[in-house]
């Protein structure tokens, strides 16, 4: 049995435009936010809304599939890893929280000028043999 467990999995938003860049040594990854809302009624039965924003990383084919399809406002089931990257700013450290997908499922049925699909018809994509 595994000694811990490292899984995110969101439904959400994108925030903008999927950003592809390649590395030195060819490798695709990919960058977006995604926009998770939580809404309740508070004690007088005002309805609350709270947004929080994750900052998603996809690598290799999922990635380059992730900018091909994905685009601001896009509403996307992904799940992966947590993560944090760390820099220094001026002596000071910085972080800043990725969550690294292995799998995504497109959950948008609706299409320019196509009729409404009961079920979402886009298989998840499976990104295994990560690069870390």
């Amino acid at each position: 049995m595994a000694k811990g467990l490292n899984k995110v999995i969101l439904i959400g938003n994108l925030g903008g435009e999927v950003e592809l860049r390649y590395t030195s040594s060819g490798i695709a990854v990919a960058n977006f936010s995604i926009a998770t809302t939580d809404s309740w009624k508070d004690a007088d039965g005002n309805k609350q809304e709270k947004t929080e924003w994750h900052n998603i990383t996809a690598w290799k084919k999922l990635a380059e599939i992730c900018q091909q399809y994905l685009h601001k406002g896009s509403r996307v089931y992904v799940e992966g890893s947590i993560g944090q990257q760390t820099w220094d700013k001026d002596g000071v450290k910085q972080y800043k929280t990725i969550i690294t997908i292995q799998s995504m499922l497109m959950l948008d049925t609706k299409k320019e000028g196509a009729p409404v699909q009961e079920e979402p018809s886009t298989p998840i994509v499976d990104n295994s043999g990560l690069p870390f």
